[in-house]
């Protein structure tokens, strides 16, 4: 018997939760993209975005995903033969420095596997680099396969101790709008993000904020292309320069729509949201793995986990594929697999699985995902430790108050 009829629940790390608000918005006729209604709603969204990542930034915006994006920003600050080094916390900083390489970037790859990185090793790693030939470091604040959280504002400072010009370029695709993220305060000079996670919208929309310090670094640069340039995406008169062409028209309703919600909710709020939400995931996991060692948490320090995502392992293997299969199957909860966590064909490869409390995402929405898992437990005959749902709870009606 399934109980999965009814409303699904995508709980994977994006495309995220589309809120009805926003799929509405979708819901009209194609506009006129030359003048009028759509070109003036435009008009508003860069400052929303702006205010999303905590920057007076220049924004371009690309019709693209994530990896667009790495590409737009290698286009836009680098030459073939150019130097950077790239802090690597998990399955997407190695797939940054290959998207690099490809385009004839040098990288010099301080490679921690799915774990916090070490700041001393970037300190060394720039003091080392005599002639200052690392034009950036570049890191993810979220990597959405490992859920390691990077302090951006501790990765600044390392590189502001070994008194180093490179430019600091964060891959925000996976935090933007869950985790507290301030780009000029941090000392950022390039950010990037997506429109199918903390944003809510779909996917098929990627954005570029540059400092200026970041624009003079790239003028010379000779991988920079007609559809990748950010100067008129930018800074372009005509309307079609945000685009370079057609402009994606129901991405952009929708967009607005959810950038609206944001500010409603008021940002700081989303960040408490999600760290609140994140905190009872964490409470049912360790609660569900204080009765079975092979349960737990991929991330072993609170203050270095991601805000929308937790990777976690649920042995023995294959438990944590068959436990995917039961919830989406069974109770319509999809869970994310466990990208990265090993590799293909690897022994233990059935044993990991993403839970993402990412966007529209609210408590009833969270803890009933949980149910959803312990039952599935049940139903497997998983072992696991006895008081995850009223942990919890517990941590949603401390952050709810009275």
């Amino acid at each position: 018997m399934t109980l999965a009829n009814g409303r699904p629940y995508l709980a994977i790390p994006g495309p995220s939760v589309l809120p009805d608000r926003v799929l509405q918005a979708m819901q009209r006729p194609s506009p006129n993209i030359y003048a009028g209604a759509l070109v003036d709603m435009v008009a508003g969204l860069w400052p929303d975005l702006r205010a999303v990542a905590g920057t007076t930034a220049n924004v371009a915006a690309y019709i693209g995903n994530g990896h667009s994006l790495w590409e737009a920003s290698t286009a836009n600050l680098f030459s073939r033969g150019d130097r950077v080094l790239l802090v690597s916390t998990g399955h997407f900083g190695l797939g940054w420095m290959g998207a690099l390489r490809a385009m004839g970037v040098q990288v010099d790859c301080l490679d921690f596997g799915r774990q916090p990185a070490d700041f001393s090793q970037v300190e060394a790693a720039l003091r080392a680099d005599c002639a200052g030939s690392i034009r950036a470091v570049l890191t993810t604040h979220v990597d959405t396969a490992s859920s390691v959280r990077t302090d951006i504002a501790a990765l600044r400072a390392a590189m502001d101790r070994a008194g180093h010009p490179a430019l600091l370029v964060v891959d925000c695709i996976a935090s933007l709008g869950c985790d507290e993220y301030h780009m000029d305060a941090w000392g950022i000079d390039v950010t990037l993000a997506a429109s199918q996670k903390g944003l809510m919208v779909p996917p098929g929309m990627g954005f570029i904020w540059f400092s200026e310090k970041a624009r003079a670094a790239g003028r010379a640069g000779d991988l920079r292309t007609p559809y990748w340039d950010w100067t008129p995406r930018a800074d372009g008169p005509d309307f079609w320069q945000h685009w370079h062409g057609t402009a994606p028209t129901h991405h952009l309703f929708a967009l607005h729509e959810a950038l609206s919600m944001l500010h409603e909710e008021g940002i700081p709020a989303v960040w408490a949201r999600h760290r609140a939400l994140a905190g009872a995931v964490w409470a049912a996991f360790d609660a569900w793995g204080a009765g079975n060692p092979e349960i737990r948490l991929s991330v072993a320090d609170p203050a270095n986990r991601s805000h929308a995502v937790t990777a976690a392992r649920i042995g023995p293997q294959p438990m944590a594929t068959r436990l995917r299969g039961w919830c989406e199957q069974k109770a319509g909860v999809t869970l994310g697999i466990g990208l990265g966590s090993v590799e293909p064909g690897d022994p233990d490869y059935d044993a990991h699985l993403r839970v993402a409390h990412m966007g529209h995402v609210n408590a009833h929405m969270t803890l009933g995902a949980l149910a959803v898992i312990e039952a599935g437990m049940i139903a497997l005959g998983i072992p696991h430790g006895p008081g995850a749902l009223s942990a919890a709870a517990g941590v949603v009606a401390r952050a709810g108050g009275a």
